[in-house]
């Protein structure tokens, strides 16, 4: 049986999925909204992908974009709908569940009220347990696949006259940039539905148990939170099985917002007897020691933590601010095939101007 989410469970999945957001991922006030909205309107239902039938059709609900606070971009609950919608009537074939390409603060909970409003099951399957900048990396292997893909979005700035709704088919790699592009166009963040797939497919190659393990995570944050910071941070490391990697005060930040909808940049802190660099691409992507060399890097969990144990985005941290580097590495987490995939690095160290691949494959 299912399990039928709630709205205790809307908070267990921003606070868990603001830990895998690692910098990115989305904001808590547009997950508690779609959460709050999706309890409200019906009855999302998180089911286990080895209560899926193997033809079953699971599609990826997504939110693109980069909204680092920089951008006036606008996107309603009923945007995810729409886009759900959409790629219904181009597949020609209802979707029976939908699940997430990666975890974050609201992305956690992208697919409850399509969930709640047109009864698609919510897959406890992630393309990737952790957030990260590119489709390809959520996108379970589909990054290279030459096999024509659907790929809708919606959403906008109504005010702005920026809302749009955009349906894609073609190659995951030619249309993903395309979704990309609406995203910015639109105002920097839009809802999408994409990539119909097999539930077979699906449980080969996504990360399994990804939206109930943020929600474990969040229920281990909750009931620390009455005993202060330096217990919420334990039992973040005792639930996700990391260690902070570092303790220190934030030196500099550089990172700059590029017309692709990405956060590009570093973050210094100076701790642990020397300086540290955080490489952001929207999320925190690797972690250099002037020390050790690389110490972290994607897709290990790489986040960073105030003195309370709330995980801070990228936006959220300024020069001065005592930190706490929490480092899950990738052995203790459930990978999909997207993420030991040579195909989605390339791109991403070109735009980031480190090495990732060689640490990772």
């Amino acid at each position: 049986m299912g399990r039928i989410l709630t709205i205790e469970d809307v908070e267990f999945a921003i606070l868990g999925g603001s830990v895998y957001a690692c910098g990115g991922g989305g904001w808590a006030e547009h997950g508690r909204m779609l959460g709050t909205a999706a309890v409200n309107a019906g009855q999302p239902e998180l089911v286990t992908m080895d209560e899926v039938d193997d033809a079953a059709w699971i599609a990826t609900a997504a939110a693109i974009g980069a909204p680092a606070g920089t951008t006036e971009w606008q996107m309603l609950g009923v945007d995810y709908v729409k886009s759900v919608q959409l790629l219904q009537e181009r597949l020609g074939a209802p979707v029976y569940g939908l699940m997430v390409g990666q975890n974050g603060k609201s992305s956690t909970l992208n697919a409850w009220l399509p969930s709640a409003v047109l009864g698609t099951k919510v897959i406890d399957a992630v393309g990737d347990l952790r957030a990260h900048p590119t489709g390809d990396m959520g996108s379970i292997g589909m990054a290279n696949s030459p096999e024509a893909m659907i790929q809708t979005a919606v959403g906008g700035n109504r005010a702005n006259n920026s809302y749009l709704e955009l349906v894609v088919e073609g190659a995951t790699a030619k249309v993903s940039p395309i979704l990309r592009t609406a995203s910015d166009m639109s105002g920097g963040f839009i809802a999408s539905c994409r990539n119909p797939l097999p539930a077979k497919y699906v449980r080969e190659h996504a990360a399994l148990g990804g939206i109930s393990k943020a929600l474990s995570l969040g229920e281990a944050i909750t009931n620390a939170k009455a005993k202060g910071g330096a217990e919420v941070i334990d039992a973040i490391c005792a639930e996700t099985g990391g260690t902070i990697l570092i303790t220190g005060k934030v030196g500099a930040k550089n990172v700059a917002y590029t017309t692709e909808a990405f956060d590009i940049g570093t973050i210094t802190i100076e701790g642990n007897g020397g300086q540290s660099t955080v490489h952001v691409m929207n999320e925190y992507m690797a972690v250099d020691s002037s020390a050790e060399g690389r110490i972290a890097t994607y897709p290990d969990v790489i986040a960073v933590l105030d003195a309370q144990g709330h995980p801070l985005s990228v936006h959220e941290i300024y020069e001065g601010i005592e930190v706490y580097v929490l480092h899950v590495p990738k052995s203790k987490i459930p990978l999909s095939s997207s993420v030991i995939d040579p195909a989605v690095y390339p791109s991403v160290e070109a735009a980031m101007g480190i090495e990732l691949a060689k640490y990772v494959l």
